[in-house]
């Protein structure tokens, strides 16, 4: 437990972005005044964990500011919409882009953890930096070839989601290692639903020995199961439903597991049956009621490698993870919900669970 410092000197003009108000924290537009700020943390022994997003923040969000909050003296949250990560046909302005949602609930959250008193962390300083900070020498690219200044975890990024999105976590990386580097974290935080990302990301720091802790939060889900992501305000009541189905097939394969399965084709098939029969009945609506998804892939991979495999060794486990494509409605109802963009926007949906080891003892 800690004993929470007095204000500093720094932290006593805050600054006003993008409205007059002042804030509980300070919100850096630039490098040089954060890092300031974290040499004067530094100085007075203070720990700082940094949670990286893209805005757009949800409880999920919010449930890895509160545990970085519960390890440290002071948060860091970034919220930066990477251009790196998209690709050249992915529609970057599509992003949600909510900062006065953002910055609400960052500062009812604050409130919250004022209330709990000592032994408990802050929000200090929020970096929301331009794509001219972030990348301030070329232009940042999304080609597959193009110039720039990236990090490459290969072949770990080729695999699952790298395989639809070639660039996605060259750029994750990229950023994550600029955000590493500005804000010198003792811990990093980051959400298990990205479970790719947390393997690139804990390879990156291993490879490069970069002086940070990795933290893994739970995957933050609604009641009925979804997944949390700033992306499912695009979907609309009759997607948002629809799009179940993938961490119902999920469940099932894990089901399979838990039983006792441990081939890949056992624990695959049970997924493949949830998602062919949503198919199916979907397929036989009319276009003003059904929601067209495809599958991207289902995956049994191991835990450390994300290599397919064909037999799980219940010793190590192994990562179930999978990614759907919901397709735009073709037809909307009157007064139908469709979502942020009125069912006009695909929606990617990914998801995963962990298949836990099970200790084997020689009888």
């Amino acid at each position: 437990m800690f004993r929470r410092a007095s204000p500093l000197s720094t932290a006593s003009s805050l600054l006003k972005y993008p409205s007059s108000r002042a804030y509980s924290f300070q919100v850096f537009r630039d490098v040089p005044p954060l890092r300031s700020l974290r040499r004067e943390l530094l100085i007075s022994k203070r720990t700082v964990g940094l949670v990286p997003t893209m805005g757009a923040l949800h409880a999920g969000h919010l449930s890895l500011i509160r545990q970085a909050a519960s390890e440290n003296t002071d948060v860091f949250v970034s919220i930066f919409v990477n251009p790196t990560q998209f690709g050249v046909n992915e529609d970057l302005s599509s992003y949600p882009r909510t900062w006065d949602a953002d910055v609400a609930k960052l500062e009812q959250l604050n409130e919250e953890l004022a209330s709990k008193g000592q032994g408990t962390g802050r929000i200090t300083a929020i970096l929301a930096p331009t794509a001219k900070t972030m990348y301030p020498t070329l232009p940042p690219s999304s080609e597959v070839d193009g110039d720039g200044s990236f990090v490459s975890i290969t072949p770990l990024s080729k695999k699952l989601e790298g395989a639809s999105r070639p660039v996605f976590f060259r750029g994750v990386a990229t950023v994550c290692m600029k955000l590493f580097n500005i804000v010198n974290a003792e811990r990093v935080y980051f959400g298990q639903k990205d479970v790719q990302q947390t393997v690139v990301i804990k390879r990156m720091v291993q490879d490069f020995h970069i002086d940070t802790d990795v933290r893994i939060g739970p995957t933050m889900r609604e009641t009925d199961g979804l997944a949390m992501s700033s992306r499912n305000v695009y979907l609309g009541d009759r997607r948002w439903a629809v799009g179940l189905v993938l961490h119902n097939a999920l469940k099932a394969a894990e089901g399979a597991y838990q039983s006792g399965e441990l081939r890949r084709s056992g624990i695959l098939d049970a997924a493949s049956r949830v998602t062919r029969g949503v198919l199916a009945e979907q397929s036989l609506l009319g276009p003003a009621e059904r929601a067209l998804f495809g599958v991207d892939y289902i995956s049994l991979a191991d835990p450390d490698t994300l290599d397919e495999v064909n037999v799980v060794d219940p010793a190590r486990g192994a990562i179930l993870s999978g990614a759907i494509k919901m397709a735009p409605l073709e037809k909307s109802k009157p007064g139908e919900n469709c979502g942020l963009g009125g069912g006009k926007v695909p929606v990617r949906l990914i998801d995963n669970l962990i298949l836990k080891p099970v200790n084997v003892t020689n009888s």
